[in-house]
């Protein structure tokens, strides 16, 4: 059984997460990440790409000592699972997803991965081979529901939400749009990639809710089934 699945990112006024360097901007302020934080403590797992790996390296862990907390009142670790997709294995050992906090890492990699990175991997996460030249999402998607991981977190980069939209596994989307504009074509934005030639094949989505929170606005939209 899939979890369910919630994408967060933040956004510039026109539509972009970062520079066209990929160099992370200050998009949102202190009482949006204290949102993102609580949203991250009460799923089982957070997802990312190797790009934002590479680009950011997060730690993904929990900030609040009282979410900490409640969460290991509940019998869970510190933080949610970190779970990197990474077709090839190019995630360092030392990133600090693999190293800060506790819990579960899990990276997903091709049948196309170096078997040597692979085995050096295995040594710091559980490794899940799904699919033959690029990850399989759904695949992933499944082995993370045997592993009791029932509502994940995504947060970036653009393409792997849109891997995740095209391949129907998207629920919920947050986007918090900021009062900047960052500009380039070749800026990342909430979906990367070829993007969707017939209107057809959209993705639909439907405003549940707007809130008005500090020089922007976070708009939650659930997702149409496809």
């Amino acid at each position: 059984m899939h979890p369910s699945v919630v994408v967060n990112v933040a956004m510039s006024a026109d539509g972009k997460m970062s520079t066209r360097e990929r160099r992370q901007v200050k998009i949102s302020g202190a009482e949006d990440f204290a949102r993102v934080d609580r949203l991250k403590a009460d799923c089982d797992a957070v997802m990312v790409g190797i790009g934002t790996v590479l680009a950011d390296d997060p730690s993904l862990t929990v900030k609040n000592p009282d979410y900490k907390r409640e969460r290991q009142r509940s019998g869970k670790p510190e933080h949610p699972a970190r779970v990197v997709i990474d077709s090839r294995a190019r995630i360092s050992p030392e990133a600090s997803v693999l190293t800060k906090g506790d819990g579960l890492r899990v990276v997903a990699v091709s049948g196309r991965a170096d078997p040597a990175r692979v085995s050096v991997l295995r040594e710091k996460a559980t490794v899940i081979v799904a699919g033959e030249t690029e990850v399989d999402l759904g695949r992933v998607l499944d082995e993370l529901g045997a592993m009791c991981i029932r509502r994940l977190m995504v947060e970036g980069g653009g393409t792997l939400i849109a891997g995740m939209i095209r391949a129907g596994l998207v629920d919920e989307i947050y986007t918090f749009v900021g009062n900047i504009i960052i500009g380039g074509k070749d800026a990342p934005t909430l979906a990367d990639g070829p993007g969707w030639i017939q209107e057809a094949d959209f993705a639909r989505l439907v405003l549940t809710d707007s809130i008005k929170i500090e020089d922007g606005i976070l708009l939650h939209w659930t997702v149409k089934p496809q």
